[in-house]
């Protein structure tokens, strides 16, 4: 199987890139990726690119908080948090892994994040999508995102509120960091 990723910019891709495990403002309080990349595999690059069209129609911009996720930093969040309803399990590996998924939320006009009731990676019942006694404002902000994401052709996480990925998603392999390679996007 094709082991290229696509690079995802902000100017490219018209989304915001803040790649929450490439610094310390995560989880884990630490870095985990040795290098800054956004990456993902073509087919979830052209599903969001439909994303950034359907989010624009409705006044918002997609950011990314994490795409292709190499196993070694796979393997640092598990010991940060080794419950495979988050993370998942080292020898399933993630579908970040493979390049198929992305974890991501809506901004406003002006570049705020839309209230999604938790921060992204807050490894709790609160943020699963459907949890109870969030604010009509959260509920909407949340489905407003699944609806747009859905609509792309990614597939939700019910336990994450940020997490898609495409369907199938498991029979792509898991992607070892010094085997991608990258195309033009």
């Amino acid at each position: 199987m094709d082991e290229r990723l696509v690079e995802l910019t902000g100017q490219e891709h018209g989304i915001i890139i803040d790649l929450a495990y490439a610094g310390a403002d995560n989880l884990s309080g630490q870095a985990i990726y040795a290098t800054a990349r956004c990456l993902l595999r073509r087919e979830a690059e052209t599903c969001l690119r439909r994303a950034v069209r359907f989010a624009a129609l409705c006044g918002t911009r997609i950011k990314v908080f994490d795409a292709y996720r190499p196993p070694a930093a796979q393997a640092r969040l598990w010991q940060c948090v080794p419950d495979p309803r988050y993370v998942a399990a080292l020898g399933t590996g993630s579908n970040h892994s493979r390049g198929v998924a992305l974890d991501v939320t809506l901004v406003d006009a002006g570049g705020q994040d839309l209230d999604m009731g938790t921060r992204f990676d807050t490894m709790a019942e609160a943020s699963h999508l459907l949890a109870e006694g969030h604010s009509p404002l959260v509920q909407r902000n949340r489905f407003l995102l699944l609806g747009i994401m859905k609509q792309a052709g990614f597939l939700e996480l019910d336990e994450e509120w940020w997490h898609f990925e495409l369907p199938g998603a498991r029979s792509f392999p898991v992607l070892e960091d010094r085997r991608v390679r990258l195309e033009s996007g």
